[in-house]
């Protein structure tokens, strides 16, 4: 959170990494089952938050536009998920004694 902002969080990590995958905004919000101005909205939004914008956005037109991480895009992609996979280990024990108490 950066104030009452969502900054960063698993559907905005996913949606940059369709954007880094597919070089396509829109491309990257069919994938995801979101509307291409959702999607818009949320590159925008993140982008906001941070002091250099994690995705560039060409506009369509003749060359057909499309859409590209910068390189603080790519760096906050990996901080993210080295951060999540930290996570899990933290809490892998704790995770499989929790997972008994549900119902199967």
């Amino acid at each position: 959170m950066l104030g009452r902002e969502i900054a960063l969080g698993p559907g905005r990590v996913d949606l940059l990494e369709l954007i880094l995958q597919t070089g396509s905004l829109r491309a990257a919000a069919e994938r995801m089952g979101i509307s291409y101005m959702r999607a818009w909205h949320l590159v925008r939004y993140t982008n906001r938050c941070f002091s250099e914008p994690l995705v560039a956005v060409v506009r369509g037109g003749k060359s057909g536009g499309g859409a590209r991480l910068t390189n603080a895009g790519r760096q906050i992609l990996l901080l993210y998920r080295r951060m999540d996979n930290q996570c899990h280990r933290a809490v892998k024990a704790s995770w499989h004694d929790l997972r008994k108490f549900l119902a199967t």
